[in-house]
């Protein structure tokens, strides 16, 4: 067929002249494709190995920079151990393999082409053996050595690439109309592989896990978890009025008696020897004795509604009830159902302007009004409200040394504001200088593994917790207990203190 010459005149042909250049794309590149180290059949793929490792190599610095390297040395070495035991049983065991754990509480792991593995700290507060730490990793691992990044980029890249040439080849194909379609198959392709990527992961995960000696049931027991920190998180959203977040993939979305996913672990009983998989519950709870859980020190410490930074020396206190969310540049308070929302942040001061001034020239606001000074603990700043979105916002700045702490705050609807602006108003005014009184309570926290003696109960360690959102629930998540177990005398088991 000569390209060149083909007419499309209505959007039937469009959309089928586009299908046929896709194909004919695909089919071309083949001669580019390359021996999936997994099954040995070819993959489309538009890098070769040395490209694919340097991505990984480009990219690590970036992870590091976003999330930190958890600085517990021990802690690290450990997991480079499970995760050593792990890769070298794997189809790529050539790799250079890096396992770190990230010091960030959100609950995650993922990798980077070329074996960059992350797991973090947020996440491992929340496994209960060294099999599942091994299945975590193994999962991850299966996708370096499946290379779903590099297919995943790849099918990306064809898609795009099928556009552009169709726009050269079919001046017809140039309309907005004509990209969308192409978007559109771009992102059906990536989304079918993300779903089959995530199971073969599953797989390969617990094939490596019994290869090493761990038991394959380890990935069922994470991905429960997993469901349950999903459960959770979706709870607490709804009380919130917001948008839960959770682990990547369907590695997360996987009911734990999901079909294909329990046929794929006992594929992975074949490997396992005559002795049984490990599980090595205390010996992982040891490691991960001491370890932060939740926000660090240099993130804030968040306490009930109140939160207490000892690098900058600040602390202040939200509206009870409401969530917090401690983001690395910027505090959220959100409150109950989402009706009302404030968010906090700090930038240096580097003119001498007056708090309105700022107001008037850093944030570019000139229409404030029921504006006033704010006088608290010392503290100069100015506050009024203007309108954004056809709702009020409250604008507020606050001086605390040579930084500027600038406060938005408004409500679902314009009807609420002045029930919720009081609330405003006084976390506006709460901001100070941390005292010394409260140094301990910028303190991080930490987990403590403990026996479990008679008097023990979720009841009593919440009570004693600074856990700010939910304790209790949050304890029993930990130690695989959600939604309604009980602690069991003599157990090892997980407080945060």
């Amino acid at each position: 067929m000569n390209l060149v010459s083909v007419r499309v005149s209505t959007t039937h042909d469009r959309i089928r002249s586009l299908c046929l250049l896709v194909g004919a794309l695909l089919f071309l590149a083949l001669s580019g494709c390359a021996v999936n180290p997994v099954t040995g059949e070819q993959d489309f793929v538009m890098f070769g190995e040395d490209t694919e490792l340097e991505m990984g190599r480009s990219y690590h610095p970036k992870i590091m920079a976003e999330y930190g390297r958890y600085e517990d040395e021990a802690l690290q070495a450990y997991v480079q151990s499970v995760g050593e035991r792990m890769a070298a049983v794997s189809h790529r065991d050539d790799l250079v393999y890096r396992f770190t754990v990230l010091d960030s509480p959100v609950i995650n792991a993922f990798a980077l082409p070329g074996g960059y593995i992350y797991i973090t700290r947020g996440l491992m507060a929340y496994l209960n053996s060294e099999a599942e730490l091994a299945a975590v990793l193994g999962h991850e691992i299966g996708h370096v050595t499946a290379r779903h990044g590099v297919r995943q980029q790849s099918a990306a890249q064809a898609a795009n690439l099928g556009y552009t040439l169709g726009a050269i080849l079919l001046p017809e194909l140039r309309g907005a109309a004509s990209q969308n379609v192409f978007n559109i198959l771009g992102g059906a392709l990536l989304s079918g592989y993300g779903r089959e990527h995530e199971l073969e992961s599953d797989r390969l995960g617990a094939e490596y896990l019994a290869k090493a000696g761990y038991t394959p049931d380890a990935m069922i027991d994470v991905i429960s978890v997993l469901k349950n920190q999903q459960t959770f998180a979706e709870s607490e959203a709804r009380k919130q009025g917001r948008e839960p977040q959770g682990y990547h993939g369907l590695f997360a979305s996987h009911p734990d008696n999901d079909t294909r996913l329990q046929q794929v672990v006992a594929e992975a009983d074949q490997y396992i020897d005559a002795r049984g998989g490990k599980v090595n519950r205390e010996a992982y709870l040891q490691q991960i004795d001491g370890m932060t859980f939740g926000d660090s020190e240099a993130q804030g410490i968040r306490s009930d509604n109140e939160f207490y930074h000892l690098p900058m020396r600040f602390a202040l206190a939200f509206p009870e009830g409401w969530h917090i969310n401690n983001n690395p540049d910027s505090l959220q308070a959100i409150a109950p159902e989402g009706k009302a929302f404030m968010e906090m942040g700090a930038t240096d001061i580097n003119r001498k302007l007056t708090p309105k001034q700022f107001i008037q020239q850093r944030l570019k606001v000139s229409d404030l009004r029921s504006g006033q000074a704010i006088g608290s603990h010392g503290l100069e700043g100015y506050t009024g409200i203007t309108v954004q979105q056809n709702k009020p916002l409250r604008i507020g700045v606050v001086y605390l040394r040579d930084q500027a702490f600038i406060f938005f705050a408004t409500t679902e609807n314009s009807r609420q504001f002045n029930d919720y602006d009081g609330r405003f108003l006084s976390t506006i005014n709460s901001l100070h200088t941390l005292r010394e009184d409260e140094f301990d309570k910028a303190r991080e926290l930490k987990i403590q593994v403990v026996r479990v003696d008679s008097g023990d109960s979720y009841t009593q360690w919440a009570a004693h917790s600074r856990i700010s959102n939910s304790p209790m629930q949050q304890l029993r998540l930990l130690n695989d207990d959600y939604p309604s177990g009980e602690l069991q005398h003599g157990q090892l088991a997980k407080r945060v203190r």
